[in-house]
């Protein structure tokens, strides 16, 4: 939590100076705590629409390790402060790393400068448009999860069919002692073949989470 302070005002101190003129009011009257208000709804509005697509990889994880068998493995994960399949988070640490490699903490700064030109900071209320993209753009949780493990899916339940017609041909063979193993080896094996389609499909959803974080900004203002 210290971290992420400092790294708020750091942030502050490199973007401030490039911010046209504030409104001209006192920071401890009610109209400058509304304002306050205002810009952090915003900032978590356009956070939250980066998270989305960290999540949507993290329900792929947690998708591809309930059919490799790796349900019942997990974690403690100090973000969320919850137990987590081991396979959601190995995904989503990936995740963090290809976007650290694309430069997507940069590309992240760059449209939280551009948000304030797009909507600059005033009491003007917010409109509703931006939190309905927003709401929307939430569907891709779904979506994108789906996308990302639906090719391990696929090939798990192609293995899962092949156990069950070597176990209808040959009755005396144990499925739980040969079966688990085999699943468990096919999902790791597919899941090194995919990785290098991994990095361009999550570098599309990244692009497509920064323009909706400026849209976002945009909407807020305009509504339409």
């Amino acid at each position: 939590m210290r971290v992420k302070v400092g790294l708020a005002f750091f942030v502050t101190l490199a973007i401030a100076p490039t911010l046209g003129r504030f409104p001209n009011v006192d920071p401890g009257s009610a109209l400058g705590l509304l304002i306050v208000a205002q810009q952090i709804v915003i900032g978590l509005a356009m956070g939250l629409a980066m998270r989305i697509i960290f999540s949507a990889v993290e329900m792929a994880g947690n998708l591809i390790g309930l059919q490799m068998g790796l349900g019942f493995a997990t974690l403690f994960d100090p973000q969320n402060s919850a137990q987590t399949p081991v396979m959601g988070s190995f995904i989503g640490m990936l995740a963090i790393l290809i976007f650290l490699s694309l430069d997507g903490h940069a590309l992240m700064l760059e449209t939280l400068a551009v948000s304030f030109r797009e909507l600059p900071i005033s009491a003007q209320p917010l409109a509703a448009g931006g939190f309905k993209l927003l709401l929307n753009w939430g569907g891709e949780i779904f979506l994108a999860g789906v996308l990302l493990s639906l090719p391990v899916i696929a090939a798990l339940l192609v293995t899962n069919i092949s156990l069950g017609i070597m176990t209808r041909a040959a009755p005396q063979l144990n499925i739980f002692s040969v079966g688990f193993p085999i699943t468990l080896m096919a999902g790791f094996l597919i899941l090194y073949l995919l990785l290098p389609y991994f990095i361009p499909l999550l570098s599309r959803f990244m692009h497509d989470a920064l323009a909706v974080m400026l849209q976002v900004a945009r909407l807020g203002l305009t509504g339409s």
